[in-house]
Formats: structure tokens, C-alpha cells, sequence
């Protein structure tokens, strides 16, 4: 995929009122857009993933894959408030001519939008093929779907949900406890917070998975042991994993726009707001995980009106939908044949 940069310089007022009057969006394409402009496939991706879907997403993004580039013009944009390319937290404030840090405009799943539909005029982008995405990528799906209901042709939300529910938020509240409990989190700086970030993810990775992925993979064999526990150093390698590439500040930002997720704000209901979406609606759950629960995805298929429901018997718990692509692709190709 190559990766591109849009500036806008139209100013986007945000849901909080802020305006913003110059963002960039970074993004990745694959793939040409053919003369019907009729073959674009939007990939939405989750909360610390890039725009490089053929990255994090190779099992169904690439050459011979099922999202192929020489089918698809395929389109990937990395989410405002992340650190990889997008508008964020070390952008200029032109206030203070200094980065933005602690004071970054609260971004909301809607701002993230608005922000893409700009890009999308843009690119003369008129119509979506297929608009795909897990997870908080789900949930800017469904917001967008719900925003221009006859813009998506295909829609395929992964264990997402209408509304982030409490439990969701108490996970993510958890997480910037640890975040502002660093006393390096006041700083303005790149460092600041990441250890605090490390036990974050930790907190994360258990929402993610479930208990029969850690039994089948962290078990200890010896029953001496007393200490330093193979869990044990699980999480710290994916605390630490994450601390090295991202930053607290994005970090701290994305989960409180995930908190925000709410398709019924301001339109009567969430149940009217899903009856609003016209595309034809495949949503995926995985019966094992507990953050996004398949009551959640049954929610959606029920009051979107085109929808089915697919459901994965996976071990991985909300991670099956980055692991599971085998199972994925083929309740995809099944849905797109009919």
C-alpha cells in the first residue's frame, strides 16, 4: 500500500465546539479507482493500528487476498488523535505555537468522520463498494453509514457495537488511571506517561483475549514454580511492546473518543439511528469475546435493516478479529456471492 498525506485547510468544527482550521489526515491506498468509480473498499482500523491495513490486516488485504488491489482501489485512513501520520496531540497548537499535548481538541467518532468525508470529495470518491472495520474501526463504520446512509453499498462492522457500553468504558477509564498515575504524565513531551501506558495496554490484553487463549498458551508446566509466571511476563512483553511504538498521549485521546461512541446522540435513538443505514449489512461476532459482546452484534443485525449475523467460534476473544482471517474471508466471500 502507498502511503499518502491530505491536507485540509477548510476549517471542521468538532462536536465540542472547537474548531479546527487546518488538519492532515495520513492514509494508505492500494489499487486503482476504475472508470465507474464503483470498486472502493474503506478499511476502518481499531484503536492502535495504522493506516497500512495490508500491515495488520495481511490475511485479507493484498495480492490474491480477498480485498485484492488488482480488484479494489482499496483505502485505509489513520485515525485523528494517533500517532501515525493523522492530526494528533504533537501537532502545532496555533494558540501557543507549541504542540498541543494534554490540550488536544477532543476528537469524537463523528469528528473522525467528517474529517474522512472531506478526503473522500477529495478523491471524487461518491460511492463505497464495501466499507469494512473492527472494532472501534467498526464503530466509525456504523457513524458513517448512519451520517450518508446512500454512500455504502456493502457494509461489514467486526465486533463492534452501537454505543460503547460501561463496561467498555470502565476498561478505558482503568487505563488512563494508569496513564495520569505516571508522574512523568504532566510533562510535555514525547516520553511523557509511557509507563503508565505499559500497564495500560496490560489492562487492555485482557479485555482482548479470553481466558482459553491464555490457557492454551501461557500455562506453566512446572509445578515448583513459585514466581515469574510465563502470564506474568505476557503482559509485561505487550506493555512494553506497545510503550515502544505509541505514545500516551494518542493513546489517552483514542479511548476517550471510543467512550464517546453513541449512533443514537442527537437522533432520537439508537435503534432509529440504525433503521437509517440503507447498505447491505453482514456483522461478524466472536463468541468468545467479553469487550464487545455478541448481544452487542445481535443488537446491530436486528434494527439495521439489510443485516445478517455471522458468528466465529474463536479462543481469541476480541482479537479473532485480527487472527481469524481464514474464517473471516470466507463468511465475507459467502456474503458479498449473494
Amino acid at each position: 500500500m502507498i502511503e499518502q498525506q491530505f491536507i485540509n485547510t477548510a476549517p471542521l468544527t468538532l462536536a465540542s465546539g472547537n474548531t479546527i482550521e487546518r488538519f492532515q489526515l495520513t492514509y494508505h491506498t492500494a489499487g486503482k479507482l476504475n472508470d465507474e468509480k464503483n470498486n472502493v473498499v474503506w478499511i476502518f482500523h481499531a484503536l492502535t493500528a495504522n493506516s497500512n491495513a495490508a500491515d495488520w490486516w495481511s490475511g485479507l488485504v493484498g495480492a490474491g487476498k480477498l480485498f485484492n488491489p488488482e480488484q479494489y482501489f482499496i483505502i485505509c485512513v489513520n485515525m485523528p488523535n494517533s500517532c501515525y501520520g493523522s492530526f494528533s496531540p504533537f501537532n502545532t497548537n496555533p494558540t501557543t505555537n507549541e504542540s498541543y499535548y494534554h490540550d488536544f481538541p477532543f476528537f469524537t467518532i463523528k469528528d473522525m468522520v467528517h474529517a474522512y468525508q472531506q478526503l473522500k470529495t477529495t478523491l471524487g470518491i461518491s460511492n463505497i463498494s464495501i466499507g469494512i472495520g473492527g472494532s472501534m474501526g467498526g464503530q466509525q463504520l456504523l457513524e458513517w453509514a448512519i451520517t450518508e446512509p446512500q454512500l455504502f453499498k456493502h457494509i461489514i462492522p467486526i465486533a463492534t457495537n452501537a454505543v460503547h457500553s460501561p463496561w467498555g468504558k470502565a476498561f478505558n477509564a482503568s487505563q488512563r488511571m494508569a496513564i495520569t498515575a505516571d508522574n512523568t504524565w504532566q510533562q510535555k513531551n514525547a516520553q511523557a506517561g509511557l509507563k503508565g501506558l505499559a500497564v495500560a495496554r496490560s489492562v487492555a490484553i485482557i479485555s482482548y483475549r479470553h481466558y482459553d487463549s491464555y490457557h492454551a498458551t501461557q500455562q506453566d508446566t512446572n509445578a515448583t514454580q513459585l514466581e515469574n509466571y510465563r502470564s506474568e511476563s505476557y503482559q509485561q512483553y505487550q506493555g512494553g511492546k506497545l510503550a515502544n511504538r505509541f505514545n500516551a498521549f494518542s493513546y489517552y485521546f483514542l479511548t476517550k473518543a471510543m467512550d464517546a461512541h453513541h449512533v443514537g446522540r442527537n437522533r432520537n435513538s439508537i435503534e432509529k439511528a440504525l433503521q437509517t443505514i440503507t447498505a447491505k449489512t453482514l456483522v461478524i461476532g466472536i463468541n468468545s469475546d467479553f469487550l464487545f459482546p455478541i448481544t452487542e452484534q445481535r443488537f446491530l443485525a436486528t434494527h439495521i435493516k439489510k443485516a445478517r449475523l455471522a458468528c466465529i467460534d474463536s479462543i481469541y476473544g476480541h482479537d479473532g478479529f485480527l487472527l481469524e482471517f481464514e474464517t473471516i474471508e470466507k463468511i465475507i466471500t459467502q456474503f458479498l456471492k449473494n
